[in-house]
Order: C-alpha cells, then sequence, then structure tokens
C-alpha cells in the first residue's frame, strides 16, 4: 500500500496512504540505509522524502519498515445500501452527498453487471437487487450517525433511489456491506474456463465529471461485449473497472482501458487513483503531467537507481520504447 500510495474504502474520510505515512526506513539501490523522517504529526525539515517514497512502487528504493498514524475507533458505526435505476443516477447521488459536506465514512458503487455477478456466484448470504449500488459506511457518535443516514436517505431519494436500507445491528452491518468485499471475486467466479484472465484498473476524476465518466465508460463496456463491471470509492471521484477477458479477447479489454483512461485525463482527471502506474499506464503519465514533468520523475530516478537495478522501466521508461510499443492516443 505504501509502494502504490493506494488506499482502500475508508479513503473519502481518512484519505490515503499519503496522509497516514509518518516516516519511512528505506535501502537504496546502493545499500544505503535510510529514515526520511522523526515520529512528531508534523515537520517542516528538508525534502518531503516521505511522500517520495509513497507510490514510488519500489523503483527508488524498497521499504523495510513504516511508522504509521493511528486514530480512535469510533463510538457508533452504520451501513446504508441504496439501489438507483442508472448508474448515473447513483453517481450524481454521490455527487450531491459530497456538495453537502456530510462527513460519511466510505461511499462505494457497484453497477448492475456486479450485483448480477454477485447473485449468481453465491458470494453473500443474501439475494440483492440487480441495480446500480451504492454502498455507505457512516462513523461517528450515535447522535452523528443517525443525522447523517437521515441525510443521505433524503438526498438519495431526490436522486430517484428505488430502494434505502439500512442496518438495525452488527450482523445487518456486516451482511449490507458483505457484497461490496466480493466485488472482484463474484466477477472472477464467472470465468468461462480456467484461461481466462481478470483486468481490475481504476482512474479518478473531479466529483463534478464523475457521473459524466462512469456514464460512458459504462456504455463503453456494454458495446465491448465483454462482462466487465464498474465498483469503487466514488466519494473521492476514484472508480475502477473489473473485467473478464480470453486471450482472444484481450486486443477489446485493452481498448477498453486505453478509453478509460484517455476519458480520465481529459477531464482533468488521473490515469489511476490507488492501483499505481507499472507497465502498463506509464505511456499516458505524459498526457496527464506533461513530458517535462515525467523527465523530472525519470531524473530522480535515475539519481536514486543510476544502475537502474529497482523495478526498471516501471512508473517511468529509462530507455525509448520499440516502434508500435506505445499505443496512439
Amino acid at each position: 500500500m505504501v509502494g502504490t500510495g493506494c488506499s482502500g474504502t475508508n479513503a473519502y474520510r481518512y484519505g490515503t496512504m499519503r496522509e497516514w505515512v509518518l516516516s519511512l526506513t528505506v535501502v537504496l539501490a546502493d545499500g544505503t540505509v535510510i529514515k526520511t523522517r522523526q515520529r512528531p504529526r508534523k515537520s517542516s525539515a528538508g525534502y518531503d522524502l516521505t511522500k517520495l517514497f509513497i507510490g514510488s512502487e519500489g523503483t527508488l528504493g524498497l521499504i523495510t519498515e513504516a511508522t504509521l498514524k493511528l486514530t480512535v475507533t469510533p463510538a457508533s458505526q452504520n451501513v446504508a445500501v441504496a439501489s438507483f435505476p442508472s448508474i448515473q443516477n447513483a453517481a450524481e447521488c454521490v455527487t450531491h452527498v459530497v456538495e453537502a459536506g456530510i462527513p460519511v465514512a466510505g461511499v462505494e458503487i457497484l453497477d448492475d453487471v456486479q450485483m448480477k455477478c454477485i447473485n449468481a456466484s453465491g458470494s453473500t448470504s443474501r439475494e440483492w437487487k440487480e441495480s446500480p449500488t451504492i454502498f455507505f459506511r457512516f462513523a461517528g457518535t450515535p447522535g452523528a450517525v443517525k443525522e447523517q443516514v437521515g441525510m443521505v436517505q433524503k438526498i438519495a431519494s431526490k436522486t430517484a433511489s428505488k430502494s434505502f436500507e439500512f442496518a438495525r445491528g452488527d450482523e445487518e452491518m456486516a451482511e449490507l456491506w458483505s457484497a461490496r468485499k466480493a466485488a472482484l471475486w463474484s466477477v472472477m467466479a464467472m470465468r468461462r474456463n480456467p484461461d481466462d484472465h481478470v483486468w481490475t484498473t481504476d482512474v479518478a476524476v473531479p466529483m463534478s465529471r464523475l457521473p459524466d465518466i462512469i456514464d460512458a465508460t459504462k456504455a463503453d463496456m456494454a458495446k465491448s461485449g465483454l462482462l466487465a463491471g464498474i465498483c469503487g470509492h466514488v466519494g473521492d471521484g476514484n472508480f475502477h473497472a473489473i473485467i473478464l477477458f480470453s486471450d482472444k479477447e484481450k486486443e477489446i479489454a485493452e481498448g477498453v482501458v486505453h478509453r478509460m483512461v484517455k476519458r480520465a485525463v481529459e477531464m482533468e482527471g488521473t490515469v489511476t487513483g490507488e492501483h499505481g502506474v507499472g507497465l502498463v499506464k506509464r505511456d499516458y503519465l505524459a498526457h496527464e503531467l506533461g513530458e517535462s514533468t515525467v523527465d523530472a520523475m525519470r531524473r530522480l530516478k535515475m539519481a536514486f537507481d543510476p544502475l537502474r537495478l529497482l523495478n526498471c522501466d516501471k512508473v517511468v521508461r529509462t530507455e525509448q520504447p520499440a516502434p508500435g510499443e506505445v499505443k496512439e492516443w
């Protein structure tokens, strides 16, 4: 998680790994061991090497220790589930919840394909409505949680929600959240043969563009003919695609991901909200950030690892690509 700078279902309320790592111990390419900071919650002493290594995907050094901040466990928690007639209605509901400043602990979306896969795979103990669904998690004092549930229910109603159900006890809370946890495994259970692959990818956009990109990506997936679902931590504009494909369908899947990334960049978003860059998305960075920014990253890589020993060519290329290797933008 430190290596990719990623997050999870609590990111909307609590932020990503970047907000929670105080200090790192790192082994550099030449064997030097450094510690990036001491333990105080804030410091303005020198360059922020902690943030530099978070999300570097092992290209600048090997992280061996991390000192993390902690937070208190909320006094009360609850979960609510709302279903909608379309993925755009669901995304609009999330946008309105964020605009209202309601401090929900988590906001997760699953589209109709995901809900169908969950029912078909028997991943959970109940039958779900097979329509776009938002999972809300609430945390705080008992009074605050009750107020948040009521406010979100009103917003869901105004954005055409078909149902709104909240938990009445710990057992129901676990049951309602179980579908979100089963998203990936339910798609994997739909594999037609052992050679099928599952591709998980993500992008993030400003909240105002979230309904547009989810709607466009959903339409593109349907047109592709692949089994592909949408899920993710939409409270901060981040969503994921889970795509099932065979070797023969690989080029179709690549096209879906390429257009998804291109849409995000054109909406002033990012090629990856938390999954990381790796090999597949390194050639998109220049479109998001500009060639000079990527070149600055390359110079950092070469300064820390001049012999290119660490995860070479991940995140940024240190050698020119072969002819035809980079997809046309």
